[in-house]
């Protein structure tokens, strides 16, 4: 049987280590089957551990293989579409609902590191970075938003406050969120997996879902082995592939680059970034940058529809590094390396239920890492009977993209050239 082994980054090279965990090789029952060991999965299989559900975890590769072990690392509150956006597309009342939840899933990660110990490198504090005066308009709004929504922890940042943030002379402001942050994801969710198997759950590895046989009592079925369960979690987001047809006509895997620099050492990386904060700027296509915990700049953005494989990631993403950071020109790096990200039409999550027992989430639209862990929460409180916040994130409108799969990705591209056009000339 084949064995698929992560991808080159600097996450897989620095990861903790990890016992081996084989693949299904018999039939098995359980409460719940959860398809995906991502971030999405184990929080999943945490919270329905700690309430005294059996679960298991199937993965096609290795815990964390998709986009939660090779992201940007960062911390990022609310949803890829902000509260006030829903708010005009749902309503007061579930849009209150979905707000009240946006800042939840930054909590449940620093609640998951404390109580199981895990270590990820955590560090506080993200800043929202404005390259126009207009763009600041807007995070003078999204402040006003948030605090609404009872998210205190906020702060504009003026011209001469950034700087003292970042060293990057293209913006003219920001917003500081202290309840942002960073981590090394591939860890996080390595620990998480540990914290699961702690409390008894089973994780096989090498074991892709083939088909799942629905029905009353549901059976997934891998190459070597089927899981007989009373519930499935669908947690695959951009890596899950055709295994479930209807979800995957409302969603596009995409991919977005990140390099890794050498070590700058601490005087250079002080420089930096004295505070150690993660920043993102605040365009449609943006980019995102932190320092790892041995003092490398991790710098990402961009973005390939169809989840291709760039020929040379350096050459894309060094080029946007270069422009925060000139003096950076002669800094080598020392890896590069792409991962994939599930888009939707809204760039809404999509949850929901098929059948009486089969359970989703998926298309975080490139703001996962705090969703997912609110989404397992969420999926194991439905599961437990306690269905008002998962029906708010399922009763949100969803489309399958215009011209089916053949021609989702030559529109999303041509919408990302556009709002491309938009960041370049400041509108």
């Amino acid at each position: 049987m084949a064995n698929t082994p992560y991808p080159e980054s600097y996450y897989a090279a620095s990861a903790n280590g990890a016992p081996p965990r084989p693949a299904l090789q018999d039939d098995v029952e359980t409460d719940v089957c959860v398809i995906g060991a991502g971030y999405t999965g184990l929080s999943s299989a945490l919270f329905l551990l700690e309430n005294g559900f059996r679960v298991t975890v199937l993965e096609a590769a290795k815990v964390g293989f998709g986009a939660s072990g090779r992201n940007g690392g960062q911390i990022v509150n609310s949803y890829s579409r902000d509260i006030d956006v829903i708010e005009r597309s749902v309503g007061p009342k579930q849009a209150q609902l979905l707000g009240q939840m946006a800042f939840e899933g930054g909590r449940i990660i620093r609640e998951r590191v404390a109580k199981y110990n895990i270590q990820c490198d955590l560090k506080d504090g993200g800043v929202f970075a404005a390259i126009t005066a207009k763009q600041m308009g807007h995070l003078e709004s999204q402040k006003r938003l948030w605090e609404r929504f009872g998210h205190t922890q906020l702060e504009l940042l003026d011209q001469r406050r950034i700087r003292e943030v970042v060293a990057c002379d293209q913006y003219v402001g920001g917003m500081l969120d202290m309840s942002g942050g960073h981590i090394h994801p591939l860890n996080l969710v390595l620990g998480e997996a540990a914290a699961v198997e702690s409390l008894g759950g089973i994780i096989h590895e090498q074991s892709p879902a083939v088909r799942i046989e629905r029905g009353a009592n549901p059976v997934v079925h891998t190459p070597q082995g089927k899981v007989r369960a009373k519930f499935i979690i669908v947690a695959g987001n951009a890596y899950i592939g055709n295994l479930v047809p209807e979800l995957a006509a409302k969603s596009m895997p995409c991919g977005t680059q990140v390099i890794a620099t050498e070590p700058l050492g601490d005087e250079l990386a002080k420089r930096l970034l004295p505070q150690d904060y993660c920043v993102e700027d605040c365009n449609y296509l943006l980019d995102y940058y932190r320092l790892s915990a041995d003092k490398r700049l991790i710098f990402g953005g961009g973005v390939v529809y169809g989840a291709r494989d760039p020929a040379n990631i350096e050459a894309i993403i060094r080029p946007k590094m270069l422009k925060a950071f000139p003096q950076l020109k002669d800094v080598k790096i020392d890896y590069a390396w792409t991962g994939n990200f599930l888009l939707t039409l809204s760039r809404l999550p999509q949850v929901g239920r098929l059948g009486d027992n089969i359970y989703y989430s998926q298309g975080c639209s490139g703001h996962g890492v705090t969703y997912t862990h609110l989404a397992g929460k969420v999926l194991a409180e439905a599961l437990r009977g306690q269905a008002e916040r998962f029906d708010a994130f399922a009763d949100l409108p969803h489309y399958p993209f215009p011209g089916g799969q053949l021609l989702r990705t030559p529109f999303a591209a041509l919408g990302a050239w556009y709002y491309g056009l938009r960041d370049k000339f400041g509108y």
